[in-house]
């Protein structure tokens, strides 16, 4: 669906931060770009929503250059979640906050009630339909911004840093809608450092150095190598550290990187601080 040709950007009198980067992002795909501080990964996710225009190459969606598309526009498509909701939130109830954005993009009446209803019950906020967004969670308010995007309809959601700030009960339920959201059809995309969060749903990872595109596979492919790994600045997941040490006791381990992300979503729940 969505293809980066090439992609560079720098700000003005400064240096590239994004240097020759191409990806595609794929119907049914649920990736993550992750990297130190300052390696690119926002300002990639930018340029994807033409926040930012790239100084270099070309970016289509469908096969279609988006060179002229406002960022208005692009919300058709992609839906943008920011790392602090509190930036994107504004009204005074929770349906309000999740009606703006259909009703910028000019559904009609009886559309923008049914997209409501829907993102709501997908993320279970339809309790909270005449709360003020303000006073919610943090995990909450995230679930109003990831609403907000999903009643625009689109067929990527954007989400920065989404686990920033929240307890092990609201990572779980995040992990679960994105889950839910992906067997529906929806692309995620993830920039992130938690790599537990990583392991327990993303198929696919992007590694982004210094602007520079490192690594693009798997996340079994990604976990392979752990010098690489701390070359990277990233960390191993818990259950993949303690399966290789046990496998370097000769006790043989068979699960998937998958299964070991399910056990890392086990044990989330398990600490959760509330609960103790």
């Amino acid at each position: 669906m969505l293809e980066l040709q090439n992609i560079s950007f720098s700000y003005k009198a400064q240096s590239p931060v994004i240097h020759n980067v191409s990806l595609t992002v794929n119907p049914g795909d649920f990736l993550a770009i992750v990297g130190r501080n300052g390696s690119g990964k926002t300002t990639l996710t930018r340029l994807m929503m033409t926040l930012k225009k790239p100084t270099k190459g070309t970016i289509l969606y469908q096969g279609d250059s988006v060179e002229k598309y406002t960022p208005a526009k692009m919300a058709h498509h992609i839906g943008y979640v920011f790392q602090n909701p509190d930036r994107q939130i504004f009204h005074d109830t929770v349906t309000e906050e999740v009606s703006y954005g259909p009703i910028q993009l000019g559904y009609t009446p009886e559309q923008i009630k049914s997209f409501v209803t829907e993102a709501l019950t997908l993320t279970r906020l339809s309790h909270l339909a005449d709360a003020y967004p303000l006073t919610l969670s943090k995990g909450q308010k995230q679930r109003v911004t990831i609403a907000s995007a999903l009643a625009m309809q689109p067929k990527i959601l954007i989400l920065d840093e989404p686990t920033s700030g929240q307890d092990a009960r609201e990572r779980e339920q995040l992990l679960e809608l994105l889950l839910k959201l992906n067997q529906q059809g929806t692309a995620i995309l993830l920039v992130t450092h938690d790599m537990e969060f990583l392991s327990a749903c993303a198929k696919r990872a992007i590694v982004m150095a210094k602007g520079h595109k490192v690594f693009d596979g798997s996340t079994s492919e990604l976990f392979q190598d752990t010098h690489q790994l701390s070359d990277w600045g990233l960390i191993e997941p818990t259950a993949l550290k303690i399966s290789r040490q046990l496998a370097s006791l000769g006790i043989k381990q068979t699960a998937s990187i998958q299964q070991l992300g399910n056990d890392i979503a086990t044990m989330l729940r398990r600490n959760d601080p509330c609960k103790q």
